[in-house]
């Protein structure tokens, strides 16, 4: 406040009627002084304020309300009458000076900018009025006393509905701070890639929670205020209540909306977390599907579409990471998403190591105070009579530091149990007098209060079987499958009574179908309990490896134990790796092939597999789990990581001799590089292996495929004519079929007649009706498809690329998908682009699975899209598309979608008059048909339906050099 205004008492207010007496004129004249002396100091401050706030609507404001007062001032006889008036002025010019401090124009397209508007119309309705009568000299001729106070009333009446508005939370004090965070980062609201993100819903704020609120406000201002934050504490302090709690204050969800995020990593092992687990977890929480490689990059550009709140619950999980990599990757993925404009973390831990390079403001959780501690205990623990055990139980409480977890587990022990207050005091005295003698200092809090607990007479019962449960629930990462429970220990007859009395106890939880543990219970468990006894791991085993191995050999049999249970078995396969490896070697790879099935994801047997020692009784086995990895990852489309597993294969069986299946390993890594559009270095590997020492020992078959892949690289670089492509493979009866469809569709991808490209996949495919190889069928379907497709048969077309879908349809899920997109784009050729659009973006749930793990399926939708919307004429949304296509290119290392996409672009930049711009593009496809492979008037001649219309001409004219590349070039 600039100035301070004379005290004055207000006048009492004065009642009409026949009985009421008049103060003396002495008197009233005095009254009219002081508030002349009031109304001159407010116009004062009023003014001098008025020069001071930024904001041109406040300053308005504050010169109406100073003309009001200076008529009254020096008009009105009634001055006294205006005492509440010149106070609610002097109100107005206290909020707008603090209100608007550090603020722009650019804070009233919000909150600020409505209370503003709204008091501006009431000054400016009041001002008309006095200086309306002030003009019509009413003041001196018309109105009596009565009819001005009424009307002074009225006006204060005004003023106080607007000042409610200013009183809100949202402006008094820290309006232009609330302003920005509600704003957030301007002309930034979409992101880019909004197909794939599904923004999740925090979780819900503990229902339970005592002691906190001024750390809550601590802590969320220091959030508002862009503030990094390390939240260290002891197991059990409530960091992560903590941290969901801040995540729904107002402020925080009227800043960041749907962008909170809570990431946890409960439920894995430390000490065989990878960077890839990391980064899934946390994608996961984002709502997006990682694909391929640079999973730090798509974290981010999800990250910085918006300003976003991101929790990093249990950081020690990675913290303590005992694989040396992720160690080290993930405090530099942390430090690198901590740079993000607008990004804001919050981590909880028990560990100090929190991820250097960030400026994090460390905050060491304290305990609960006493009163906050007995609320929270006595909310549990219900005891006859409260008077009689406050003062114990205040003792008790303090000897367990005032620990909300402990306090917790301990009310839980002695409400089921029915203790009184003077036997939960024996108990805990009988349990502990010894180590307090000894004078240790502070408790193990959660030791002591774990050790309450399971002396309560009801875990007592249980004897031995209750602490193997709470031993196996501890050792499986995802806890115990309640449905399954029977089924995995089948001889602990009582496990459903053990799991309800352990729940009671709290010290599992529910959730998802699965009993589990809070991760400091767990950790407690496991290091103060045995491992589960021989049997319980005898039996766990067996349940889950049978599983498996069922599922391995019925593809959809017990599906849905391997997708929810994913994390247990996995678990077990790691531990019997490290300690009876050789009877885990055949779980290992079936668990691989089902989860390559069912649930393709990046798996922490990785390094376990690579470790296996290479004795003359592990090559064999550890080679056969390494081929089940390279095919996981190739489902994954992450190519390097398959590459280097099927180079490992090779490796293993080149030393035993088996070259058959260094064979396949090379063919392998060969399709993986054609995939990619890399027909070069495809046609390099597979040259170069039928110059090795292996080839002589290989069989005619397996020469045939080889010869059958390198072909298929070979059609794409028009190097070799099409009558010599996959001649020698032809003669094969494996590969002859296949080989037969290619040589018929390399002749007229070549320029051979369509007619007899036509006839002769006809009777091709008549071959194939009586074989089961589906995909055999699906070569010649397809090769039929694009010749319709290119004699302008679209119809028939469509037709065919159903029944390839109908071919796969529950079988193969993502040809399903991947044959539906050429559908769309056979639809967008005949003119009907929202049936294209439909059928693009409307595949069900187990579709979008498999499109968003498989960077492949991706980029191939993506581009689709992308030529969809191009040949509709919707050039902006094409152009999103591309580049899309363009960035996921680079990251897996695609180089035919990117020259496709490439093109695409150039022939937007084309249509827009940008010539410049579009030889540019077109100038980029040489270089990559260069490295590819292919020609550049062939760069669609193998791919029909990745062709763009006649139409879009810019391509052809840079080829050849017309106008206006001529000129541009």
């Amino acid at each position: 406040m600039l100035f301070k205004k004379p005290k004055a008492g207000r006048s009492g207010q004065l009642k009409n009627g026949p009985h009421a007496i008049k103060e003396s004129s002495s008197a009233k004249q005095s009254q009219d002084d002081s508030v002349t002396q009031l109304l001159g100091v407010t116009i004062a401050a009023i003014n001098t304020t008025k020069d001071l706030v930024p904001i041109a609507l406040a300053k308005g404001i504050l010169g109406t309300i100073a003309n009001i007062l200076t008529i009254a001032q020096s008009v009105i006889k009634n001055k006294s009458d205006f005492q509440a008036i010149a106070d609610k002025c002097e109100t107005i010019r206290d909020i707008l000076e603090r209100a608007t401090k550090d603020a722009t124009e650019d804070d009233l397209r919000g909150y600020l900018g409505h209370a503003l508007s709204q008091l501006n119309k009431s000054v400016n309705r009041i001002n008309s009025d006095v200086a309306s009568l002030k003009e019509q000299g009413f003041w001196h001729r018309l109105l009596s006393v009565t009819i001005d106070r009424d009307r002074i009333i009225g006006w204060e009446k005004d003023l106080d509905q607007v000042l409610v508005i200013f009183r809100t939370e949202a402006i008094a004090g820290i309006a232009i701070r609330v302003e920005k965070l509600a704003l957030g980062p301007r002309g930034n609201t979409h992101g880019i890639n909004d197909i794939q993100y599904r923004p999740p819903m925090p979780p819900s704020p503990p229902s339970m929670f005592y002691g906190r609120g001024d750390l809550v406000a601590e802590l969320t201002n220091l959030v508002v205020n862009d503030e990094h934050i390390a939240l260290i504490g002891p197991g059990g302090m409530g960091k992560s209540s903590l941290a969901k709690t801040i995540l729904h204050e107002a402020v925080i969800a009227e800043k960041f909306t749907d962008r909170r995020y809570f990431v946890t990593y409960d439920g894995m092992d430390p000490s065989t977390i990878t960077f890839e687990a990391f980064t899934t977890r946390f994608a996961e929480a984002l709502g997006i599907e990682l694909a391929g490689t640079n999973s730090v990059q798509q974290i981010s550009t999800c990250l910085r579409s918006a300003s976003a709140l991101v929790v990093l619950d249990n950081a020690e999980t990675f913290e303590e990471a005992g694989e040396s990599s992720a160690l080290r990757e993930i405090p530099q993925a942390i430090a690198e998403i901590a740079c993000i404009p607008g990004v804001i973390l919050i981590l909880t831990s028990r560990s100090r190591r929190s991820a250097p390079n960030v400026p994090w403001i460390t905050k060491d959780i304290p305990p609960l105070d006493s009163n906050s501690a007995q609320e929270a205990f006595f909310r549990i623990y219900r005891p006859a009579s409260r008077s009689n055990a406050d003062k114990g139980i205040t003792n008790l409480l303090q000897d367990l530091e005032f620990h909300p977890l402990s306090i917790n587990l301990l009310a839980n022990a002695a409400q089921q149990n029915g203790w009184s207050p003077v036997i939960l005091l024996e108990r805990w005295k009988d349990r502990h007098s010894a180590v307090l003698d000894h004078g240790e200092g502070k408790l193990q809090s959660l030791s002591f209060t774990m050790q309450l607990s399971l002396s309560s007479p009801s875990i007592q019962k249980l004897g031995e079987e209750g602490r193997h449960v709470l031993a196996v629930i501890a050792f499986l990462p995802q806890g115990l499958n309640e449905a399954l429970s029977k089924r995995i220990l089948p001889s602990t007859l009582q496990i459903d009574t053990i799991c309800d009395i352990l729940w009671r106890q709290s010290l599992i939880y529910r959730q998802g179908g699965f009993v589990k543990m809070l991760a400091p219970i767990r950790h407690y468990v496991r290091d103060s309990l045995p491992l589960p006894d021989s049997m319980c791991l005898r039996e766990i085993r067996t349940f889950y490896y049978r599983t498996v191995q069922q599922c391995s050999k019925e593809r959809d049999s017990h599906a849905d134990i391997i997708i929810s249970d994913h994390l247990n078995i996995e678990h077990v396969v790691a531990f019997d790796l490290a300690h009876t490896p050789e009877e885990t070697y055949r779980a290992c790879w079936e668990f691989l092939e089902c989860l390559e099935w069912h649930l393709p994801r990046p798996t922490s047997l990785t390094p376990a597999i690579f470790n296996i020692i290479e004795n003359s009784s592990a090559r064999t086995p550890k080679a056969r789990c390494l081929w089940y990895l390279g095919w996981l990852y190739i489902t994954l489309s992450q190519h390097t990581e398959a590459m280097k597993a099927f180079n490992a294969v090779g490796a293993l069986n080149l030393a035993t001799g088996n070259h058959g299946i260094v064979a396949e390993c090379v063919s392998e890594c060969a399709d993986i590089y054609r995939c990619q559009g890399r027909f070069v270095q495809s046609q390099q590997v597979l040259e170069g292996f039928q110059r090795s020492e292996s080839w002589e020992y290989l069989s005619e078959p397996t020469k045939a495929q080889v010869w059958y892949f390198l072909d298929i690289a070979r059609m794409y670089t028009f190097a070799t004519s099409a009558d010599e492509l996959f001649v020698r493979s032809m003669e094969d009866r494996a590969w002859g079929l296949q080989s037969k469809i290619w040589h018929c569709r390399a002749k007229f991808y070549h320029g051979g007649d369509i007619v007899l490209a036509n006839a002769q996949l006809e009777d091709l495919l008549l071959q194939c009706t009586g074989t089961r190889d589906l995909f055999t069928r699906r070569n010649a379907l397809e090769g039929l498809a694009g010749v319709a497709l290119c004699e302008g048969r679209l119809s028939e077309a469509m037709d065919i690329l159903q029944k390839i879908v109908e071919i796969f349809e529950g079988q193969q899920s993502h040809y399903v998908l991947w044959y539906t997109v050429l559908k769309a784009v056979v639809a967008s050729k005949q003119g009907d682009y929202a049936l294209a659009r439909e059928l693009i973006h409307s595949a069900p749930g187990p579709l979008q699975f498999f499109a968003l793990r498989s960077a492949f399926v991706f980029l191939h939708r993506s581009y689709s899209s992308a030529c969809i919307e191009l040949t509709a004429g919707a050039y902006d949304r094409a152009e999103s598309h591309f580049i899309t296509t363009i960035e996921g290119c680079d990251i897996q290392g695609h180089l035919d979608f990117k020259a496709y996409s490439k093109r695409g672009l150039g022939e937007i930049a084309f249509v827009h008059g940008d010539f410049a711009l579009a030889a540019e593009c077109f100038t980029q496809i040489r270089s990559l048909c260069t490295e590819m492979g292919v020609p550049l008037r062939h760069l669609y001649s193998c791919e029909p339906f990745y062709a763009l219309p006649d139409r879009f001409e810019g391509w052809t004219l840079f080829l050849e050099d017309r106008s206006p590349f001529s000129n541009v070039i």
